[in-house]
């Protein structure tokens, strides 16, 4: 076996079955605010696409994907971070991938080299654990920033030092569980460090359509190398999901996009790795890509269910709102591991303890004494477990 497995952490889900095991919940009904998978419906002119398509299954899909998707995401980019020529993204820039978990982790394998001194992979502390898997899998060593409601100071804090030694940087941007937007300001000073000292800026950027209407869009990486004159994206890559964007966590269908250098060899990565994306599934994300009216839809949905949690929330919690995203994430005034055992037994809500969402760095895990509460579910149990929340908190 490879003995890199032995590195691997338990996942956060697996650790939250281990605490909760012995809990009895509460005679109440259960309401989940733990897994950040998305509760609105699916849009249906999408679900009717896959379907009118399904007899593409009777052929080998293309790894590179069909001009029909590579075209919609390329029409759809250009609309939403204002890049131009669409056809060159669509030919050189763009390859789908099945959800952008499978691909953050298999971009690792293909981009690190493990045989280089500099063998740093820079992540967010708190952070999507698919990082660190795949830097430790790939043999390399997993190097934290901390994060927190202010992006822009999180990114400033590392220094010279520490990108030096950094072979390539996740970036989760709007940040997850804080819902932190970076400004652009700062993404251009991050992507002049990535061409000084050398190292390639992974984007996840599932969650830039999941955001507050009244902060407005996040701006994209690609967006502002566009902007820098970095028109062939150097040392950038962006992934996005048709996950949160569109309610289809199902469907695992995303993009990678970016530096056309990467995008390359990351093909040709793929095309040993035997992970191409179905027919149907490739046109129907192609549907999906080409509309904004269910996007906006979903946004207000999640800003509807900010406006009445928070309500209820603020009074008796340290929380405020996020830019983006759909979690929440509370500093408690107990031990967050404690509480979330507390909200089952008690309430039967679940929620996800942020120390679990963290590493221990110099003695400090950055996710303890907070939760993630993920704002997935219908608006009316929101707003129940939110009550719940608070009858928890006042005992």
């Amino acid at each position: 076996m490879n003995p890199e497995l032995a590195l691997l952490q338990p996942y956060p889900f697996e650790k939250l079955r281990t605490l909760l095991s012995d809990i009895t919940p509460a005679n109440k009904r259960y309401i989940a605010l733990s897994v950040g998978e998305p509760k609105h419906d699916a849009p249906q002119f999408v679900l009717d696409a896959l379907i009118e398509e399904l007899r593409g299954v009777q052929t080998y899909p293309s790894t590179r994907g069909s001009d029909e998707f590579r075209r919609s995401v390329a029409a759809w980019l250009c609309q939403r971070f204002s890049l131009d020529n669409a056809e060159t993204l669509a030919n050189h820039h763009i390859l789908p991938v099945n959800g952008t978990r499978e691909a953050l982790f298999a971009i690792a394998q293909c981009a690190l080299d493990r045989t280089n001194p500099a063998s740093d992979v820079l992540m967010p502390n708190p952070f999507y654990q698919i990082y660190e898997g795949a830097v430790l899998l790939a043999g390399c060593k997993p190097a934290f920033y901390n994060i927190s409601a202010n992006a822009d100071d999180d990114v400033n804090a590392i220094t010279d030092k520490q990108f030096e030694s950094c072979q390539l940087f996740y970036l989760c941007n709007p940040g997850n569980p804080t819902g932190s937007v970076l400004s652009q300001e700062v993404i251009e000073q991050l992507i002049e460090k990535a061409h000084q000292h050398n190292f390639l800026i992974v984007s996840d950027e599932c969650y830039s359509e999941i955001y507050r209407n009244s902060a407005g869009p996040p701006t994209g990486l690609l967006q502002t190398a566009h902007k820098m004159g970095n028109t062939e994206f150097s040392h950038c890559l962006v992934f996005h999901s048709l996950s949160k964007r569109s309610n289809l966590p199902g469907l695992r269908s995303g993009f990678v996009a970016g530096d056309q250098k990467i995008i390359e060899q990351f093909l040709l990565y793929r095309t040993y790795h035997g992970c191409s994306m179905s027919p149907p599934v490739q046109h129907a994300s192609a549907i999906a890509w080409q509309d904004e009216k269910h996007v906006q839809a979903n946004r207000a949905a999640y800003d509807k269910k900010y406006d009445a949690v928070l309500a209820l929330l603020q009074p008796v919690l340290s929380v405020s709102q996020p830019d983006a995203g759909f979690y929440l994430w509370p500093e408690l005034p107990i031990d967050d591991t404690t509480f979330t055992q507390r909200m089952l037994q008690e309430q039967n809500v679940a929620l996800v303890p942020g120390s679990y969402l963290g590493r221990e760095v110099n003695g400090i895990n950055p996710g303890a004494g907070h939760v993630r509460l993920a704002l997935v579910a219908q608006l009316e149990e929101c707003i129940e477990a939110a009550k719940r929340l608070v009858s928890a908190l006042e005992v």
